[in-house]
């Protein structure tokens, strides 16, 4: 299973960013996705998580604001982020499990600037 993650960059508090994550090895379409985030000196948190028929729950942090979308046939899952804040600088991880193993994609990085 390989996860390649996309996006991210410096972003103006107030603005977007879209990262887009491509996943191999598995059949997509019957996997939950996620995206994680690691925050400066905090532990990884989910940020958002859709189901393979493409049902999505967010964390309080990233409700309203995120929104997390699949498409089965090009086997991406993207999270369209807006309204960013400064506090919202992090590491962001694309996330699925599969056969009893946690894979991760590389982390990208988003930096949003006050």
């Amino acid at each position: 299973v390989q996860l390649q993650a996309s996006g991210g960059g410096l972003v103006q508090a107030g603005g977007s960013l879209r990262l887009s994550c491509k996943a191999t090895g598995i059949n997509f379409k019957l996997f939950a996705m996620d995206w994680y985030r690691q925050l400066p000196g905090k532990q990884r948190e989910l940020v958002a998580q859709i189901t393979g028929g493409g049902s999505a729950t967010y964390s309080d942090a990233a409700r309203d604001r995120f929104t997390i979308s699949r498409d089965n046939v090009w086997r991406t899952v993207s999270l369209q982020m807006t309204s960013l804040k400064p506090e919202d600088t992090g590491v962001y991880y694309c996330h699925v499990a599969a056969r009893g193993t946690d894979f991760w994609g590389r982390g990208t990085q988003v930096s949003v600037s006050s």
